[in-house]
């Protein structure tokens, strides 16, 4: 080419990189109408994420504390570590320590976070910690929904993630500060992972789903180790993905053995934090997964967890109806529905006759669909049973529910096909569109339904106490002159927080009687007033206060939060007998919270009427509370707009009573105090 000469060369853009889409038909069942057609439509991970977290920070928002363990065991104690007082348990008196204050201080971060953003009030703070719980749930489900999308099917995918978003089972658990739903959490963490098939070349598998259920077991529940005998299983006996032929078969096993107890030590390290933090706070060296499994299942005929009460063998059933209603029989009949895929549809789940140096598809989702089962026959043949024990499975239930939709839908095509000889028809059907998407329906409605109902029935404990802190005592400063008067020409929406701390001043006490297992907690009564019990007819151990050490005694030398945690106080026991200390008399109550049933009304020596001692006690603040005994089943259990429905249900009255002599008396004291 000469020098001097210039070239001019003109080519277009270049193209832009088409986008790979994701590999379809990948999973254990194979759609076999539409495999060409456009896929259903999946949320994304993020737009998952966004969608759950709608709905799961609405449910820290305004669902029940259903549970007086959650507040007495967990609220309470983090409570004490925030603000230096609280009711204790004999749960976590260091001389029987079966609570981790592990477990408890991960929530006081969020906590402690609302309290410098917003200010002095802690009810923001009991808000911010129901948050922080919803959103590492919401994550959990994302993920697990993403895994089932991958790994088992795209439709079972979509019928998951819809169950999981609206149960009314998951809204309950979702933001119950429990350690079952601690391991629920984590155990969607570790079904993320175990949903793929076992092998060898996927070590991560087993270490990140073995993590996880150590986790969940450890800094949780220990109980919840369970769910994980399949994957235990799987990973030690199950060929998965690897092909073995049987001359390479023992050392194959030894291999697979290997690398699970490889994890398995791994997994182990995560005691030494709890145990280090267990014992920093107990002030000995405590091992609570082992204080509670001793006491529960070694505690001998005295001890153990009967003395708390018992139920017939089918209390779990009738509960998972009530949050899960027609899911229930579709988790439970995925076993069976599999079986009877394998019989009419074989080739919806892949592999039609895998060779004998590999696993079937239908053994591994067989062992996907295990965990419930084992989970809920555990729990079934235990006396003691309550509702949180079943959390940890509750992503297991809808994941069941969601297979056994997806292979009905499968009969009803291998049926329409058959009837009308045309492969081509049953592609362009909705029926079994329709038939999935009733079920989905009718689920949600029935669970929104059910969410309803416990808001309008069962919220009031917690509204009551809203009304004493923002209605009644704003009152008794405004009375006595503490409460500053608002600025003139000024909104209500604009008016400034009140600033309730002069109500220390006043030395009031708020008393609960027989409605004890109903309290909400400290979080939710302003610094100042002290919360006691009133003896009831109940004759069981209730909580006493927390002690705590005297001016420069004991009170320094550690940098733990609260060494009042190590004091053993001398008025608990484990053998739930009532311990009279833990009651004041009735006379020095200046509030007290009671139920009232004036349809039905009720009444002994020990919990008289309070609400009708019209002399003694001021009606401040009352709402409508379910009778639930005097009430028909379904009203009562289901939430409808309407008379006819509502009239079905009888009502109480759930009252916070103020005893007008008492607080006058300190009313005008502290007037003539002021003046004087």
């Amino acid at each position: 080419m000469s020098s001097g000469v210039q070239h001019i060369r003109l080519r277009g853009p270049d193209p832009k990189p088409t986008a790979t889409k994701p590999p379809r038909h990948t999973g254990i069942l194979q759609d076999q109408l539409r495999r060409a057609q456009r896929r259903p439509w999946n949320p994304s991970f993020s737009l998952a994420v966004r969608i759950l977290l709608l709905v799961r920070v609405a449910g820290a928002m305004y669902s029940n504390i259903d549970d007086c363990d959650e507040v007495f065991n967990f609220w309470e104690p983090l409570h004490f570590l925030d603000r230096g007082y609280g009711f204790q348990t004999w749960e976590v008196s260091p001389q029987y320590s079966i609570r981790s204050w592990a477990y408890i201080i991960l929530h006081l971060a969020p906590a402690r976070l609302a309290t410098v953003l917003l200010g002095v009030d802690k009810r923001p703070a009991f808000f911010a910690v129901r948050i922080f719980l919803s959103v590492i749930c919401s994550f959990a489900e994302a993920k697990f929904y993403r895994t089932v999308l991958e790994k088992i099917n795209e439709r079972v995918a979509r019928y998951l993630f819809f169950m999981l978003l609206f149960s009314a089972g998951m809204w309950n658990a979702s933001a119950a500060f429990l350690p079952s739903s601690f391991a629920m959490y984590m155990n969607l963490f570790a079904f993320s992972h175990a949903m793929e098939p076992a092998s060898f070349r996927n070590s991560r598998r087993t270490l990140m789903a073995t993590l996880s259920f150590a986790t969940g077991a450890i800094v949780g529940w220990p109980f919840s180790l369970a769910l994980a005998v399949p994957f235990v299983f799987e990973e030690l006996f199950v060929f998965g993905t690897d092909r073995v032929p049987a001359e390479m078969y023992q050392s194959w096993l030894l291999k697979r053995w290997k690398r699970f107890f490889g994890a398995g030590v791994v997994a182990v390290l995560i005691f030494l934090p709890v145990i280090g933090i267990d014992s920093i706070a107990y002030g000995k060296p405590t091992v609570v997964t082992w204080n509670i499994i001793r006491y529960n299942i070694f505690g001998g005929s005295e001890r153990g967890p009967d003395l708390y009460g018992t139920s017939p063998w089918n209390f779990y059933l009738l509960n998972l109806v009530l949050n899960f209603n027609v899911l229930v029989p579709f988790a439970i009949l995925s076993l069976p529905a599999l079986w009877v895929t394998f019989i009419i549809d074989r080739k919806r789940l892949g592999i039609f006759k895998p060779s004998a140096d590999q696993t079937s598809p239908f053994t591994i989702l067989g062992l996907r669909l295990l965990p419930f089962y084992v989970w809920l026959g555990i729990l079934s043949s235990q006396a003691h049973k309550e509702e949180r024990f079943m959390f940890p499975a509750y992503p297991l239930l809808c994941f069941n529910a969601a297979v056994t939709l997806y292979l009905m839908r499968g009969w009803q095509e291998i049926i329409f096909i058959k009837l009308t000889n045309s492969p081509y028809r049953a592609s362009q059907s909705s029926i079994f569109r329709n038939f999935t998407s009733s079920v989905i329906v009718a689920a949600t409605l029935i669970s929104l339904s059910r969410i309803l109902a416990l808001w309008n029935y069962y919220h009031t404990p917690m509204t009551i106490l809203f009304d004493f802190e923002t209605e009644e005592l704003p009152r008794l400063l405004n009375a006595t002159g503490l409460l500053p008067p608002p600025p003139p020409n000024i909104r209500e929406d604009e008016m400034p927080r009140i600033d309730l701390s002069p109500i220390k001043q006043f030395g009031l006490t708020l008393c609960v009687s027989k409605e004890w297992h109903r309290f909400p907690g400290h979080y939710l009564v302003p610094d100042g007033v002290s919360v006691e019990f009133v003896k009831s007819e109940f004759d069981g151990m209730l909580p006493g206060h927390f002690k705590t050490f005297l001016a420069n005694k004991n009170s320094t030398g550690t940098w733990w939060l609260r060494p009042e945690t190590r004091i053993v106080p001398d008025t608990m026991n484990d053998l739930n007998r009532e311990e009279p200390s833990h009651y004041v008399p009735l006379k020095y109550c200046d509030y007290l919270v009671d139920l009232d049933f004036p349809s039905h009304p009720t009444t002994s020596s020990l919990e008289p009427r309070y609400a009708m001692d019209s002399k003694t006690w001021e009606r401040v603040s009352c709402r409508p509370f379910l009778d639930s005994n005097h009430s028909r089943l379904l009203t009562r259990a289901l939430w409808m707009p309407g008379e006819a429905w509502q009239s079905q249900n009888t009502f109480g009255d759930y009252c916070l009573l103020k005893n007008k002599a008492l607080v006058g008396k300190k009313e005008a004291e502290f007037i003539r105090h002021v003046k004087s």
